[in-house]
């Protein structure tokens, strides 16, 4: 049985959990083609929170940020030949590889974005934001992960695909 605690406390347990379920993780091959259209997605989901975020759309600013955020993680995932329909999975994938590569708040800002899409999309709470505080915060981000993208080699893509396939032993 996996808690709640596994899920963002990324370990191999969970990680295997996440692998046997229906649309879970799967080892595939690179593909920056996938990862070219999902940091797109990404962009327009920017341009989707900038204009929600103008119209005083808290709630639907909050989920443009996390979706730009999320689908530029799913960006790298498809990258480094990683592939996952689950969004916890994937959030926990991208804490186990990359922590201690990128800076803890990046990991924080990406669970947080998450908690913060939920309660404003599934509960009837009036929700205000910082608007220029979570606009900057979905930018920096997004570009903290395209330049993770652009500056992988090949010899890093295969560590952390070997990194993946140990947890998954």
């Amino acid at each position: 049985m996996i808690s709640c605690g596994d899920i963002m406390n990324p370990n191999k347990k969970y990680l295997k959990w996440c692998a046997k379920q229906k649309n879970g993780i799967k080892i595939i091959a690179e593909s920056v083609t996938l990862q070219k259209a999902y940091l797109q997605k990404s962009k327009n989901a920017i341009k989707s929170m900038e204009v929600n975020a103008k119209a005083g759309i808290d709630d639907w600013a909050l989920a443009a940020s996390y979706y730009a955020r999320y689908d530029a993680v799913y960006a790298l995932l498809s990258r480094i030949g990683i592939k996952c329909e689950i969004h916890d999975c994937n959030i926990s994938l991208f804490k186990y590889l990359f922590s201690g590569k990128i800076a803890p708040k990046f990991i924080q800002d990406l669970e947080q974005s998450k908690d913060d899409r939920i309660d404003a999309q599934y509960y009837t709470r009036t929700i205000q934001i910082d608007q220029d505080k979570v606009i900057t915060a979905t930018k920096n981000f997004v570009l903290e992960i395209e330049q993770i993208i652009s500056n992988l080699t090949k010899s890093e893509i295969a560590a952390l695909q070997a990194t993946l396939k140990s947890a998954l032993k």
